[in-house]
């Protein structure tokens, strides 16, 4: 199948929604810790009765052993310098079978469409016009699955599972009956980066940002964790379930099952993804990089 092809089941089934960033000063994430982790005890979590969506039947619920995950989303700065030490090359940037870059998928403003951009990589998250200088404080992004596992694995390091990644979001406690009480106070301020506005015509970045923000730029969690909630979709380890009847990974036609993305993007909106919530899971295709979708690691707590 070719990638285009791939792309456009992926959108017409789960409806993800992502739009090309716009460059943003970096100024905000200034006083927080690159590379910092932060410790997470053993617990239970359980995402309780505030299901929004059919998907949310499926997991946010049992025990976690203690762990440790990164403050916040890995950078392009880091993922820079997993690159030089080690010379990988990310699945965007190799050949396919007609001798061009496979590259990764990217929204675009302007037509409101998806398109797979044979240019498009981490380096250059939009396509061959765009690049990461001066970004080294952003999240990565268009990383495919195995791209996120490689660098986990140089940092000694693992990606967390649904239930890890939930309970540092969130803890002990249920979901929220609010569907916007994670990304918005009571005052309906943001405090995590999200579409405001009419998706996919009108995004008036009332919360700063429109598109991707450096990593930091909202308020951390009670943990501690910063962009646990937008900003970009976060793969985890966990094979995608949805407890509905049909096989989502020949829906999607990948020729590996379908991973479990956390946290949703800035391009979540009201009106169209509203999954800007630490129980809000979506299935991510393994083998294709996107401009909303990045990572974090985790590592077992020493015994």
């Amino acid at each position: 199948m070719k990638p285009h092809d791939k792309l456009t089941i992926l959108v017409a089934v789960f409806a993800l929604a992502a739009c090309a960033p716009a460059p943003q000063s970096a100024h905000c994430a200034a006083d927080i810790v690159i590379g910092q982790s932060i410790d997470v005890p053993a617990g239970r979590v359980a995402r309780g009765a505030a299901q929004f969506n059919a998907e949310e039947a499926v997991g946010g619920a049992g025990e976690v052993g203690a762990f440790s995950i990164d403050a916040h989303e890995v950078t392009n700065g880091q993922f820079a310098a997993f690159v030089a030490a080690t010379g990988y090359v990310t699945l965007a940037e190799r050949a396919g079978p007609d001798g061009a870059p496979l590259g990764a998928a990217v929204f675009d403003r302007q037509t409101g469409a998806w398109r797979v951009d044979p240019a498009a990589n981490w380096r250059h998250p939009e396509g061959a016009d765009t690049s990461i200088e001066n970004r080294e404080r952003y999240p990565v992004v268009a990383v495919a699955y195995e791209d996120a596992q490689a660098y986990a694995r140089w940092t000694g390091r693992r990606l967390p599972s649904e239930n890890e990644w939930e309970f540092a979001a969130r803890g002990a406690a249920p979901a929220p009956a609010d569907i916007a009480a994670e990304a918005f106070d009571a005052e309906g301020r943001p405090r995590a980066n999200t579409w405001q506005g009419m998706f996919p015509f009108q995004d008036s970045a009332e919360d700063g940002h429109a598109g991707l923000a450096p990593v930091g730029c909202f308020p951390a969690n009670e943990r501690g964790l910063y962009d646990m909630i937008g900003n970009v979709w976060e793969w985890t380890s966990d094979v995608y379930a949805d407890g509905q009847t049909h096989d989502v990974a020949r829906a999607m036609q990948t020729e590996a099952p379908p991973r479990v993305l956390k946290g949703g993007s800035n391009l979540c909106a009201r009106n169209f993804c509203s999954r800007f919530r630490s129980g809000s899971r979506q299935p991510g295709d393994p083998g294709l990089g996107m401009s909303h979708i990045g990572f974090r690691t985790v590592a077992d707590a020493p015994r």
